[in-house]
């Protein structure tokens, strides 16, 4: 089950009914599926949302408001149009005095080789308006950034009846455009007071965004993955959990029906109550066949943070076992009869089946050492992490630009692509770790431990913990407390 204090309990009914939202996005990748959940919360809300629940990979997004102010003069009060700016900030001489305004929004999908000028004139701007946006934007935002697929929001102000009170409307008025930037950032153009020499400004807008625990826990019939989504996790947090444990646990062999697991996540939310991204997980605890695995985030003295078991152990190993998202082991290290060549051959790594395209990560920090084409290999990369172990990764699609020879790489940095180049039958990653120049086993290899806390920072680290205990004790009781009511 999913829990969350109770002032935001009714987010069920919207943005968090499990299934409804998550699984339609679970092909489609990160973005689309932050994009699905708070495309949600806008329609139960009323509000524009639009953000990528992505760790690592944030991509262009932002929480805008629709309005249906009150305008704060009538026509009995105020005789002709009034140079003084309206609630929203547009100025009320815009609107022909009228006694209401309604403001709502029209989202315009960037398309590959659009320029701006092209994208407001979609929207509905005429040229001169668009001219003077694109003049407002200089030295605030670089048009030529937007990505293909991300959306901006166009703003317009309904119409109302002409001037000769024949009752016809006229045309809507287009008063301002929001260019999303990321979870907590946007760009606000809004048409000035028609007094101005200017025809619109331009400012960049922080978003006040709240943060809340969330948890969750549940028991695997067939994967992690499906379990943690059938209770409310979104795809991308899932991911972060799989990523956690991947430097102790085979997904493949050592997660059974039965087994079980817990998290506890950040949830960030607008003023409105909606949820706009996930963030980082503070807790998360596998239990398999009996064996409970469990890592807490902390913040060390230098301010770099990391997870640790309960004894301060660092989780994190030197080398990752799946250096890949979401994969199936198709082939694993030892003999076995090749796909191609029909006879029993060694086998000296493990293969990963993945759709094309999916993102490769270093296993471990290091210097690449051989990047390309490589025979049989295909598109390979090879990693050196010291003086003992190097990895190394075949049949990509293709190696990502700047991954050539000497480039430094951090553990979990994106170095290529599945694909099936190579004496390949079909899109994998076939992955190898190397101890003194000789494959060994990826999944039974021993791994270097990472750092132990000692003294003071252990000390600080045991202090952390028991504020995460009680922390997730508290969401169970008021999940409780809710079930009760």
């Amino acid at each position: 089950m999913i829990s969350k204090p109770l002032l935001t309990a009714g987010l069920t009914a919207g943005a968090l009914t499990a299934g409804a939202f998550l699984l339609l996005s679970f092909s489609s990748g990160q973005a689309s599926n932050g994009a699905a959940l708070l495309d949600a919360a806008r329609t139960a809300g009323n509000n524009v949302s639009l953000a990528p629940i992505s760790l690592g990979n944030p991509q262009a997004a932002g929480t805008l408001a629709a309005f249906s102010p009150s305008s704060s003069s009538s026509p009995s009060s105020s005789p002709g149009p009034s140079n003084q700016e309206d609630k929203l900030g547009f100025p009320s001489n815009l609107f022909g005095g009228a006694d209401s305004i309604t403001t709502y929004e029209k989202t315009v999908v960037v398309k590959s080789g659009d320029i701006l000028a092209k994208i407001l004139a979609r929207a509905g701007a005429n040229k001169i308006e668009a001219e003077q946006i694109i003049k407002s934007l200089s030295g605030l935002f670089d048009p030529r950034s937007l990505k293909v697929k991300q959306k901006i929001f166009a703003r317009f102000s309904t119409a109302f009846p002409s001037e000769d009170n024949s009752n016809n409307p006229g045309k809507d008025v287009f008063v301002g455009l929001v260019i999303p930037l990321d979870y907590r950032n946007q760009i606000e153009v809004s048409k000035n007071n028609a007094s101005s020499n200017i025809g619109f400004s331009a400012k960049k807008v922080n978003l006040e965004l709240h943060p809340e625990n969330v948890r969750a826990e549940g028991k695997i019939n067939s994967s992690l993955y499906l379990a943690a989504a059938g209770q409310g996790v979104t795809p991308p947090v899932i991911n972060e959990l799989i990523r956690i444990f991947s430097w102790d646990v085979d997904f493949q062999r050592d997660i059974w029906k039965g087994d079980g697991f817990e998290v506890m996540y950040h949830r960030f939310y607008d003023d409105d109550g909606n949820a706009i991204y996930d963030g980082t997980i503070k807790y998360a605890a596998l239990s398999l066949q009996g064996k409970k695995i469990a890592i807490y985030l902390h913040t060390l003295k230098d301010g770099s943070t990391d997870y640790f078991n309960e004894n301060g152990q660092s989780a994190r190993k030197a080398l990752m076992r799946t250096p890949i998202n979401g994969a199936r082991l198709s082939s694993s290290f030892g003999k076995r009869k090749h796909p191609i060549l029909g006879y029993t051959k060694m086998h000296k790594g493990s293969d990963f089946a993945a759709p094309r395209g999916t993102p490769i990560y270093a296993a471990g920090n290091g210097t690449i050492d051989k990047s390309g084409r490589n025979g049989a290999y295909g598109n390979y990369i090879r990693i050196r992490h010291n003086s003992q172990y190097s990895t190394a990764y075949a049949h990509m699609k293709s190696i990502k630009r700047g991954m050539g020879k000497g480039k430094r790489v951090t553990q979990g940095e994106v170095i290529g692509y599945v694909g099936t180049t190579g004496r390949s039958t079909g899109p994998h990653l076939h992955y190898e770790i190397l101890r003194g120049g000789r494959q060994v086993n990826p999944l039974r290899v021993k791994m270097p431990s990472g750092k132990k806390l000692k003294g003071g920072e252990l000390a600080r680290f045991k202090t952390a913990l028991a504020e995460i205990s009680r922390e997730w004790a508290k969401l169970e009781t008021e999940s409780d407390q809710l079930a009760e009511k």
